[in-house]
């Protein structure tokens, strides 16, 4: 991203010097004519009376330069968003559960398929489904991270879970809940106007 930054910022600080190059000789006439150089020659020169560049020419250089800051500040912003976390990856070692969930809000109640693993070490995945093909969440956490999926988790979120949004806090609470309720058939969970049955 510096590298980025630093390439904008020369285009920028190469254009002031072109715009210092192509500036009016102090020996020159205010409104156009010629000079003599040193060798005989001359050179001729239109422009304005100031010896400036004309309204339409001139550029407002620190204003590049705080856009060129900005994009850097976005890229930067961009790249941390794209980097994914690397959870663990199913084994064969993980504990396995299916059955249905019931998940039931003031507004909303939904039965569906659910699969759920857990590692020993607290790895966690969920998938709730409603038929073939059609998955309403999926979720992937361990301790310290989170990732959310699917329609009922709106546009999705990834990160650490102590900064998940609180429309989401009831789906993350579900890991340590489960896993401490791997030998029961029936678990039920409740967080807020959010109730979750899960029958296995």
């Amino acid at each position: 991203m510096s590298g980025q930054l630093g390439k904008i910022l020369f285009r920028i600080r190469s254009g002031e010097a072109l715009d210092r190059l192509g500036t009016k000789p102090s020996h020159a006439r205010n409104e156009g004519g010629s000079v003599n150089g040193a060798d005989g020659s001359q050179a001729t020169w239109t422009g304005s009376p100031t010896g400036r560049a004309s309204g339409c020419e001139r550029i407002n250089r620190p204003y590049l330069i705080w856009i060129a800051i900005a994009l850097s500040i976005v890229d930067l912003t961009s790249c941390a968003t794209v980097s994914r976390y690397q959870f663990a990856e199913p084994a064969g070692n993980w504990d396995v559960r299916s059955g249905q969930l019931l998940y039931r809000t003031a507004g909303t109640t939904l039965i569906g398929d659910v699969i759920i693993r857990f590692s020993k070490t607290g790895d966690f995945g969920l998938t709730f489904s409603k038929g073939p093909g059609v998955s309403l969440l999926s979720l992937r956490q361990d301790a310290s991270f989170a990732e959310i999926k699917g329609p009922l988790a709106q546009r999705g979120w990834s990160g650490p879970i102590d900064h998940a949004p609180q429309q989401l806090r009831g789906w993350l609470g579900l890991r340590d809940k489960l896993i401490r309720s791997q030998d029961q058939q029936s678990v039920r969970y409740i967080a807020g106007n959010e109730t979750f049955l899960f029958r296995f």
